[in-house]
């Protein structure tokens, strides 16, 4: 397998009069592949958090659920930071394609078990998706490192981080169809939820995982272009010749990622970002079903704003990184975060007003995507680009296996379960303050790299 996954070799560079024409298509053409096929990861990503409502009915509780969901996040953590190694030694027009593919069968095999009545049945599952679906963004990374410059990458990054928020927001509405449909024909409630929340995402999926394949390519160098340090003009601090070749796996992990103190602070940042992220996300569809008493339609309408919330939150973000702060990541990621508390407290405090939650979830969802996405990118930055999947790993390891998988999931889970909903937002709000503490941590470091950079 190692071999099929390989890095296509470079190939002779294109006479110079094709270069800057090639050069946008195919950038063009790559950043439409990897948008794509990251949304469709999310088709095959979440789907059970729409299903825990329906599950509660079948007699599983919050705590066992919180358990079983877990595993999601556990195994997604560990991929993003094993695969994210591989990654970076393959060729990531395969590696995308073929993850989203496994993922899209395990999501398969899993709608045909929905409802088993063992929790263990549950978790294998959900750890074999989260495994398979942590392929997709160190890929999608390797690929943003090679094609796109130092100086444009926050932006660039940003908009291809709202892929996800694509795809969770319309596995929403294409769930919300598909049960609806199914029950209009005659089916049975189960085989409705089956055929919603799992079959129907993972066709599509499976479709766009073909779509990936044709346009992707691995790196400007494969398709006869130069590097996109030459061709912009735009070298980091951290490039030099060693840049462009494939790494051994000891050098990858040993001396960019075991070594780097700053990716270990940002990673640990990223872990309590991620329990805000999913500690919302997860229980969102419980808690206004719950606690506020939303019907399913306006739970399904609440949690895809959530998600297209964050399209133009993150965009925003990256454009302010780019540009007002001058690529000071922490500062950014502090602002954002700050205000995430706010949001958070007036979406717990607030007693009666359907249109306040509303405003409140959808704020959160603007801004919390914003440090989900620039965190990530700080980690590629202080990283050089052949070992940008594994740096990129380590903070996604962090971010799934403790803010998520511990934290968001089994922590939240029994927290609600035994001391209320109080407590759980009283979780989420800390978590705010220990993320703005860490990044203050890295600010200096960060600002005298990027004087450097500018100077």
């Amino acid at each position: 397998m190692r071999n099929h996954l390989a890095p296509p070799p470079h190939s002779e560079q294109l006479p110079d009069a094709l270069v800057d024409a090639t050069y946008k298509r195919r950038r063009l053409q790559v950043f439409a592949g990897i948008f794509m096929g990251y949304a469709a990861y999310y088709l095959v990503r979440k789907n059970f958090s729409l299903a825990i409502p329906y599950l509660l009915t079948l007699g599983f509780d919050k705590s066992e659920l919180g358990f079983a969901f877990s595993f999601n996040a556990m195994a997604y953590g560990f991929s993003k930071f094993i695969m994210g190694g591989i990654s970076d030694r393959s060729n990531a027009r395969k590696f995308m394609a073929m993850g989203l593919i496994l993922a899209s069968v395990a999501i398969t095999l899993a709608g045909s078990a929905f409802g088993m009545s063992k929790i263990v049945w549950m978790s294998l599952f959900q750890f074999l998706i989260g495994w398979f679906g942590g392929m997709g963004w160190p890929a999608g990374a390797r690929i943003m490192t090679h094609w796109f410059s130092a100086k444009e990458r926050a932006v660039k990054v940003s908009l291809w981080n709202t892929s996800h928020n694509v795809g969770g927001g319309l596995l929403g509405v294409i769930t919300g169809w598909g049960v609806t449909f199914a029950l209009s024909i005659g089916l049975s409630a189960g085989l409705s939820q089956r055929l919603g929340i799992f079959w129907l995402p993972a066709a599509i999926a499976i479709l766009v995982s073909l779509i990936v394949y044709l346009l992707l390519r691995d790196t400007p160098q494969s398709c006869g272009l130069p590097g996109i340090e030459a061709y912009k003009n735009d070298y980091p601090p951290n490039y030099n010749d060693k840049s462009e070749t494939v790494l051994k796996a000891k050098e990858i992990f040993v001396n960019h990622v075991l070594h780097n103190k700053l990716l270990w602070i940002v990673a640990i940042a990223n872990a309590f970002v991620y329990l805000v992220r999913y500690g919302v996300l997860d229980w969102s569809p419980t808690y206004l079903m719950e606690v506020k008493h939303y019907s399913i339609k306006e739970m399904g309408i609440a949690y895809s704003l959530y998600e297209w919330a964050a399209i133009p939150g993150t965009i925003l973000c990256g454009y302010l990184s780019d540009t007002i702060f001058k690529r000071k990541r922490a500062i950014t990621t502090i602002c954002y975060m700050l205000l995430v508390a706010a949001a958070l407290f007036v979406y717990w405090l607030n007693a009666d007003s359907k249109l306040i939650d509303s405003i409140a979830l959808v704020s959160i969802g603007f801004l919390i995507y914003g440090p989900v996405m620039l965190i990530e990118v700080q980690a590629l930055d202080i990283s050089p680009k052949n070992a940008a999947g594994a740096a990129a790993g380590l903070a996604g390891f962090f971010g799934y296996v403790f803010g998520t998988s511990l934290l968001a999931n089994i922590v939240m889970g029994r927290v609600v379960q035994f001391f209320g909903w109080d407590a759980g937002f009283k979780i989420l709000i800390a978590a705010c303050f220990l993320t703005v503490a860490l990044m203050a941590l890295t600010y200096w470091q960060e600002k005298s790299k990027n004087k450097h950079t500018h100077g």
